[in-house]
């Protein structure tokens, strides 16, 4: 059979009759390569031009026909070539202490058999690639520090440990947590604006069996309409006007063996709704434009702060849908229910606000954090963050106290939203009422509701007899 120097079959009539021919075609290459050498279907040698032998500086009596090729190239790929049939198009192959820049092609009978190899010496020193190897490495410098970046993207930005607090709602919520991130269902995260949702779904995902795969997040009230479907399942090259000529992943593609986080899913519009019951229901997407169905394997988790129920009661959420994204229902306590985790959510806050470079870091005093559990906090511990913030633009030492904190506060509140009163009389009525609280919650232990509070036995009792609290 003909064999034919091609990656490629060739028809028979294109065929070169015997190895003699195909030396003869190639001799007329030779302005092109340093070297050539042809192997059989057992990866004998079976003809080498007398350049090679000159660059493997073989003896003038040595005769290396019929001698398996590694016997006198060590690092010849020609033996994975002729198994795979497949071409080593560019490659760098050492020979003793020299380098050469070869390439290496499979030769095909007629029908598409491998009969051999043939491998060219292109330049029998490196140095001469040196400007393309540079702007390779640069290349690949680049999508490394790429790949890299989108890895971290899609991680975990926060573990359980970053949503903070002690109280005793906190501790049962991080219970549960946990338990759900055993778990591989839906889960659903319930709780006003500001309360930490999206730290929680990421905990739930790094302590879950899919803490490797990727964690990919959409904000539903931030993606048009018209562009959710695309966003999702991905779209085809030309699958309508204006399509990327590239095949674009949907973010269910490219959190496949992670999760994928649905923040504020109460604004999803009905007619994406449908088609995403569909996906949780039968595991599977199609891309805009495409007839072909990819099987996905993603967990979901969704969080809104929005009453689904009424929704569903007013038609505009299907109750089918949420069924399916509430297999588990994590319910996240809002700022003023856990007012006893203030002072740990302000020095944690604290330590993330900037401070002058002589400052060695903010002090809040015990009036001033008893001032911010009076507050109501609508916007919860975001909007703590931005009240310490301002405070901090206000304070003129790194101590904020209750004057600075009153400052900081939205105007016209002083306590649990009510009006403005003095500054004096507004921090000992909350001071009181924080003392009751921590009295309560643990039932009139006056050293538990001491820690409770931060401050020393001693404070404590003192405060007793300030404020006329008998027990």
């Amino acid at each position: 059979m003909a064999m034919t120097p091609t990656t490629e079959r060739w028809p028979a009539a294109n065929g070169l009759a015997s190895i003699e021919e195909a030396v003869g075609a190639f001799s007329l290459l030779r302005d092109f390569f340093e070297g050539a050498i042809i192997v059989d279907a057992q990866t004998r040698i079976t003809w080498m031009d007398k350049r090679y032998r000159e660059l493997l500086k073989l003896a003038p009596t040595f005769d290396p026909i019929g001698l398996p090729v590694e016997d006198v190239i060590p690092h010849s790929l020609l033996r994975r070539v002729v198994e795979t049939g497949r071409p080593i198009l560019l490659d760098i192959m050492n020979f003793d202490d020299r380098q050469f820049v070869v390439c290496r092609i499979p030769l095909k009978d007629s029908s598409g058999a491998v009969e051999g190899a043939i491998g060219f010496v292109f330049y029998d020193n490196v140095d001469y690639l040196a400007p393309m190897l540079d702007k390779f490495e640069a290349l690949q410098k680049q999508l490394t520090r790429a790949q890299a970046a989108l890895t971290r993207e899609r991680q975990t930005k926060y573990s359980l440990s970053s949503f903070v607090g002690q109280s005793e709602a906190v501790r049962e919520l991080k219970a549960m947590v946990r338990r759900f991130a055993l778990r591989d269902g839906a889960a659903l995260i319930l709780g006003e604006t500001g309360t930490g949702k999206e730290l929680l779904a990421h905990a739930i995902h790094q302590q879950s069996d899919r803490a490797d795969g990727p964690f990919v997040a959409v904000n539903m009230a931030a993606v048009p309409e018209a562009l959710l479907e695309a966003e999702f399942f991905g779209v085809t090259p030309g699958a309508y006007t204006g399509a990327d000529r590239k095949a674009r992943q949907g973010k269910f593609e490219l959190a496949h063996g992670g999760t994928l986080f649905l923040d504020e899913i109460g604004d999803m519009p009905l007619g994406i709704q449908a088609k995403f019951l569909r996906v949780l229901q039968e595991g599977e997407i199609e891309a805009l434009g495409s007839n072909t169905v990819k099987k996905i394997d993603v967990r979901i988790i969704a969080a809104t702060s929005q009453d689904l129920e009424a929704k569903i009661a007013d038609k505009s959420f299907r109750a089918d849908l949420y069924y399916r994204v509430a297999v588990l229902t994590v319910h996240v306590p809002p700022l003023r229910e856990r007012r006893e985790d203030m002072a740990l959510l302000c020095e944690t806050l604290l330590e993330q606000t900037m401070r002058a470079a002589d400052q060695r870091g903010w002090v809040l005093t015990p009036q001033a954090v008893s001032l911010l559990q009076a507050h109501s906090w609508p916007g919860n511990v975001r909007e703590l963050r931005n009240v310490l913030e301002r405070a901090a633009a206000l304070a003129p030492s790194e101590v904020m106290d209750a004057a600075v904190i009153a400052r900081a506060l939205p105007p016209g509140v002083a306590r649990s939203g009510g009006p403005l009163q003095g500054l004096a009389t507004a921090v000992a009525d909350t001071e009181r009422q924080a003392i009751l609280d921590a009295l309560e919650a643990t039932g009139g232990q006056k050293s538990a509701a001491a820690l409770r509070l931060g401050v020393s036995r001693s404070q404590f009792y003192e405060k007793l007899r300030r404020y006329n609290i008998a027990l």
